[in-house]
């Protein structure tokens, strides 16, 4: 079985994560592309994750659930380095986005099906985003 807490820890690291994607890509939208319509479409995305975070107690329950000492996984980051450069830094953030969001939808289905919705909305339009900046740029060219 299951432990709630266990799923509420999934949920925060996924949120943290599709936050931190977020908030990449809508600063390469601001500094690098120079794209002020696509910085807002990926900061209304933020905001919206920050409306979900500050219903009910939730965000409470994701701090209380949150064991970063024990988390396996924190050291793996250091392998995403290699080959980093600012033409694929827009696209590993979509991805992360994009897993991140799937991650959520999934947890969130069984324990509030209403945010699983919400998020699987948020999903579709990354992909739509995603489509629209990657044809934009060189990263489909190169």
């Amino acid at each position: 079985m299951i432990k709630e807490s266990d799923i509420y820890r999934v949920i925060d690291v996924n949120f943290n994560r599709s936050k931190e994607g977020l908030r990449v890509t809508e600063e390469f939208f601001r500094f690098i592309a120079k794209d002020d319509n696509l910085r807002k479409k990926m900061r209304r995305l933020r905001h919206k994750l920050d409306e979900i975070l500050k219903k009910d107690d939730f965000l409470k329950k994701l701090l209380q659930a949150r064991d970063i000492q024990k988390d396996s996984g924190k050291k793996s980051d250091e392998l995403e380095f290699s080959g980093r450069n600012k033409k694929n830094i827009l696209f590993v953030n979509f991805q992360r986005i994009k897993e991140s969001l799937r991650v959520l939808e999934e947890f969130f289905k069984i324990i509030d099906k209403d945010k699983a919705k919400m998020i699987k909305k948020m999903r579709f339009q990354i992909y739509k985003i995603e489509k629209d900046a990657l044809l934009r740029t060189s990263l489909c060219n190169s």
